[in-house]
């Protein structure tokens, strides 16, 4: 079997001989290599900043639009994907189904490795089916190597279905620029342990992951102020940040905002509308529908 050249030549596979042999060095002075090296992944990502825009204000008109995002990945990316989705409903408020991830190998490769999964082009391309995808949805391929087959399926089948297309990778030149509307290249170059994609690749893509999902939230109108005011208070932590949030965006004491949190329902928007602009429940939330959610609109 002959050796794949491909895969050599792919920079975060190659094996970078500048970095001291890190067995060799105290605990201390390996996590400093280690730290050092990683410090390089946020000024790359700035380095991108006009592109990963652009992919955020694309997300942002889908949603608006009643559209869903969906992240599609293998391996560390893909798990990075479902950990951004999942995060989003108690975030930012939103439907389930607004924010998916899709993983190579299914439910059963989040917590254990799934041999082959990520290498089935027609499993990505099944898969996108499955979840009924089409010209409404964006769909976002995460994959370091820029040619994992499975996102590489996943993002030819979006867009032949008629959806928008983003891809984040960590190689020049990546195999799914032909089949992303947008092309996300952050360069990471070697890794620290050769291939081990889940250090600065892994690091550089939770952080386009942030960017994406954060920056088209605030253009929904999830956030004032640098609030977080579309918070779901599920919990006892949830629901003293929510508290918090009433008291500084309304200027009101805690148990004024505490009183306004139990008229709303819990619903900060509504709790901050019902106190600035001295109206009911119903009407706050009237007045958000109107203003699609926006509070900077009303305020």
């Amino acid at each position: 079997m002959e050796p794949d050249k491909s895969i050599e030549r792919l920079e975060t596979e190659m094996w970078d001989r500048t970095i001291p042999w890190l067995e060799n060095l105290s605990t201390a002075e390996m996590l400093r290599a280690i730290n050092q090296a990683d410090q390089a992944v946020p000024i790359l990502v700035g380095e991108q900043i006009p592109v990963i825009s652009e992919a955020v204000d694309l997300i942002a008109l889908v949603l608006q639009r009643g559209g869903r995002l969906f992240y599609v990945g293998a391996g560390t990316s893909g798990r990075l994907g479902i950990l951004d989705a999942a995060e989003c409903p108690p975030t930012f408020n939103t439907d389930p189904t607004m924010i998916q991830a899709i993983m190579a190998g299914g439910q059963d490769a989040i917590l254990h490795a799934v041999e082959g999964a990520e290498d089935d082009v027609e499993a990505g391309a099944h898969a996108v089916k499955d979840y009924g995808i089409d010209e409404r949805d964006v769909v976002v391929g995460l994959s370091a190597s820029g040619r994992t087959p499975f996102v590489l399926g996943a993002l030819r089948e979006a867009r032949q279905l008629g959806a928008r297309t983003i891809s984040v990778n960590c190689n020049h030149d990546p195999e799914t620029q032909p089949y992303s509307d947008i092309t996300i290249v952050i360069p990471t170059g070697p890794e620290m342990i050769m291939g081990s994609t889940r250090l600065k690749a892994g690091t550089a893509t939770k952080l386009v992951l942030n960017m994406l999902s954060t920056g088209a939230m605030i253009r929904l109108g999830k956030t004032y102020h640098n609030l977080m005011v579309d918070v779901k208070a599920t919990n006892f932590k949830l629901r003293e940040r929510a508290r918090r949030i009433v008291m500084l965006a309304a200027d009101v004491d805690y148990p004024t905002a505490d009183i306004l949190l139990t008229q709303s329902g819990y619903e900060v928007k509504t709790a901050i509308l019902m106190h600035l602009l001295h109206v009911d429940a119903k009407e706050a939330r009237q007045l958000l529908t109107d203003h699609q959610g926006m509070l900077d609109s009303l305020l």
